[in-house]
């Protein structure tokens, strides 16, 4: 009889890492539910994390590698003729035609794994390209950009500190779907009651009524890519009524006047026809958000992704500095994660983008990497430095990049590609060869990326629920080996690669005058790390070595991986705290708040109070059962009525003769497609809404309880050609689109 034990782990399938408490019979997972001992979640679940034993034990989820026949079709072989047939396409490649001549990847599941951050940079590195490509210039860059700007390190993103606030205002934000998103707050609903329940007040401003909006104090409608318009109109509104109040901020920030001559075009009057809200409403939000005792205001994806999301970005830490609510409790504040070390002084390099541009655009470097929707012609154009390799790690592009119609078909003129992902799915039917890792109860777990974003400083480690496969391979082992391929060294010495990261980490601290290990060598802080994989082992060294660190015993009651494999509910670090001038990077070691890059494009923001706003245009939308595309294939996460509808206002309806359950032909400058519609008031006249992450069941695909709900692939319709010009991120809401009825 198969002996049932309890074990508990951080959920991977979003944002929120909520803890799971998971009942294993034997090896597998029978059952999952909230943790309510977890020190941020207290139990609560969603949906997605109900079913992470489906989600494991999928059949259909991929186990072991394939490799593409001459038939065409993907059959599965060993672990060394798969990263041969690597070894000799990507070798070939970059022999023929240089470094560039690879493209790299990377989705949004890598940073819901230990081995993404950790393996993800040496990978990229390894290979050479300037070719780089990932999800956040469809979803996030904009953010990235303006934080980059203003506090001089891009990944210095504020969070609300919802626990705290007074007044939370979400723009484009829809927290109760998403479970939050740069903004790392497990049970988000919850944490929002917890705000009304004490007084405080809840403003919602987007172009849909949301399930978020629904339980709001106030929600206002706003045209989609208006939400710059808005914000500088409540930016006006601050400087016009003197309601502007640094606070602690007053001598940390720079460029306040020249924000308040740029503002003076943008009165709430000269903004309200364009963004579609009320004069009178965008001056009462404006005195609300200076008077309240503390205030936050949050922008996500429906910011980001649209015509000026770096502008709309800044603007919302604009308002929160304005208003004295950035880096104070109940405003924005800045998480520590506990594998960062924050410096010893503050100031900086500062930002810049644009080290090298794109071959066919030439579109700006930014972070590293260049915008996707530009791979496309990257690999479809003739000439010197023509991507004729792809290596995807997750994600799938084909989906979620903008015309993604046209990058399915660049794919299949591809020399060679390889994917690690563990789905036969849309994208990787094209590789050559698919790298499947071991699925997420037989490795540990710590969340690199969203402890630097959490609402409550905390830590947690998951070590593995379930016993290695035999046949299966972590995908520390498997990036860990493309790294060494793309290196020019042998796949199978994969265990020097791994100790060779190590080295690096530990002797970057051993040369940093500031480290607790300064001067002490690399050999004696090595035979200190803990861990029983590669993984933990990295995880130990930037534990020990991060902000509440041991310092390698400088400090005993420090924090090191095995203290958290003593707190399976996670570990609480405490409220967060006040964080400038120590987390700035620029070069004065103040807030730049009028940066020139982001203040020569208000020129491009001011032509569009004049343009005309008729038409409709396409939002997308998300659900809190799914999480891009990645959990269609799981049966319980597919069950009730069809999600992939066109929303549509019944007034657009009424004009456009269409019917609810009828359908519809939406086409785009790029792109048109046929779906269901769905009449609601939820959507603002003159927008419809289409859900991304759909669109399944190509030729080739393994993936059979998706295919039988396939829905639509919205990107079909977004516009490969527009893009935020200081980001490159691709605008996926607001796409002009017309709509007429099937027939």
């Amino acid at each position: 009889m198969n002996a049932t034990r309890t074990a508990y782990r951080t959920c991977p399938l979003c944002e929120a890492v909520c803890g799971l408490e998971l009942t294993v019979t034997g090896d597998r997972i029978t059952s999952a539910r909230g943790d309510r001992a977890h020190v941020l979640s207290a139990g609560f679940v969603c949906p997605k994390g109900a079913t992470f034993g489906q989600l494991v034990h999928d059949p259909h989820r991929l186990r072991r590698p394939l490799l593409r026949g001459a038939d065409g079709e993907h059959h599965e072989v060993t672990w060394d003729e798969a990263f041969a047939a690597v070894e000799a396409g990507l070798t070939g490649v970059l022999t023929r035609h240089g470094r560039d001549a690879v493209a790299v990847y990377l989705g949004n599941p890598n940073v819901h794994t230990m081995a993404g951050p950790l393996y993800g940079g040496p990978l990229v590195k390894a290979v050479g390209s300037r070719n780089v490509f990932s999800a956040s210039t469809v979803d996030q860059m904009p953010k990235h950009v303006a934080c980059g700007y203003l506090y001089g390190n891009p990944d210095a993103i504020p969070v609300p500190d919802v626990d705290r606030t007074d007044l939370l205002v979400l723009i484009g934000a829809n927290p109760l779907e998403s479970n939050g998103s740069l903004c790392t707050a497990p049970d988000f609903p919850g944490r929002l009651a917890a705000v009304q329940a004490r007084g405080g007040r809840i403003v919602v401003i987007d172009p849909r009524r949301t399930r978020t909006a629904a339980i709001a104090d106030d929600h206002l409608f706003v045209r989609p890519g208006g939400d710059a318009l808005l914000l500088f109109g409540l930016v006006h509104t601050l400087f016009d009524e003197q309601l502007v109040a640094l606070d602690r901020l007053d001598g940390q920030v720079r460029g306040v006047d020249q924000v308040a001559v740029l503002a003076k075009d943008f009165a709430p009057e000269q903004v309200s026809a364009a963004c579609g809200v009320p004069a009178a409403d965008i001056r009462r939000l404006a005195r609300e958000l200076a008077a309240a005792p503390t205030a936050a205001v949050y922008g996500r994806i429906g910011t980001c992704a649209v015509e000026f999301g770096t502008l709309t970005s800044w603007l919302v830490d604009v308002v929160n500095v304005l208003t004295g609510n950035l880096d104070r409790p109940g405003g924005v504040m800045f998480p520590l994660a506990p594998h960062a070390r924050p410096a010893a002084t503050p100031g900086g390099k500062g930002f810049r983008v644009g080290r090298w541009t794109s071959r066919v655009r030439g579109l700006p470097e930014v972070k590293g990497e260049l915008p996707v929707a530009t791979l496309a012609d990257e690999i479809t154009t003739p000439g010197d430095g023509q991507v004729r390799a792809l290596v995807t790690v997750a994600g799938n592009p084909v989906l979620s990049t903008p015309n993604s119609g046209q990058l399915d078909e660049a794919l299949t003129g591809l020399e060679f590609m390889v994917s690690v992902d563990p789905y036969l799915n849309e994208t990787t039917r094209h590789a050559d060869v698919i790298l499947p890792p071991t699925d997420p109860a037989r490795v540990g777990h710590y969340d690199f990326a969203f402890l630097t974003l959490v609402v409550h400083n905390m830590a947690a480690y998951s070590p593995p629920v379930l016993p290695k496969d035999p046949g299966g391979l972590d995908e520390s082992d498997i990036l860990a080996r493309l790294t060494l391929i793309a290196a020019g060294q042998r796949f199978e010495d994969v265990a020097v690669g791994h100790e060779l990261l190590l080295t690096q980490v530990l002797q970057r601290a051993a040369d940093d005058p500031g480290s607790p290990v300064a001067s002490r060598t690399t050999a004696d802080l090595r035979a200190l790390v803990d861990g029983d994989g590669p993984a933990e082992r990295l995880l130990d060294a930037r534990l020990r070595l991060g902000a509440y660190g041991d310092g390698f015993g400088a400090d005993p009651d420090g924090l090191t991986l095995r203290k958290l494999l003593d707190h399976p509910h996670g570990l609480d670090l405490g409220p967060l705290r006040p964080r400038i001038p120590e987390v700035l990077r620029t070069p004065s070691g103040q807030v730049e708040l009028c940066p020139e890059p982001v203040a020569a494009d208000v020129a491009r923001l001011r032509a569009a109070l004049d343009r005309p706003s008729d038409g409709l245009v396409l939002v997308g939308r998300r659900h809190l059962r799914s999480n891009n595309s990645w959990m269609h294939n799981v049966p319980a996460l597919m069950k009730g009525r069809d999600r992939c509808t066109l929303q549509v206002h019944p007034s657009d309806a009424a004009a456009l003769r269409l019917t609810d359950g009828g359908r519809a032909t939406v086409a785009s400058r790029v792109g048109t497609l046929t779906v269901a519609v769905e009449i609601t008031d939820t959507v603002m006249p003159g927008v419809v809404s289409l859900p991304h992450g759909w669109g399944h069941g190509a030729p080739g695909t393994r993936m059979p309880v998706a295919a039988a709900r396939p829905g639509v692939n919205s990107n079909i319709l977004t516009d490969d050609r527009a893009i935020d010009p200081l980001s490159g991120n691709s605008v996926l809401n607001g796409i002009p689109v017309t709509v007429l009825p099937t027939t």
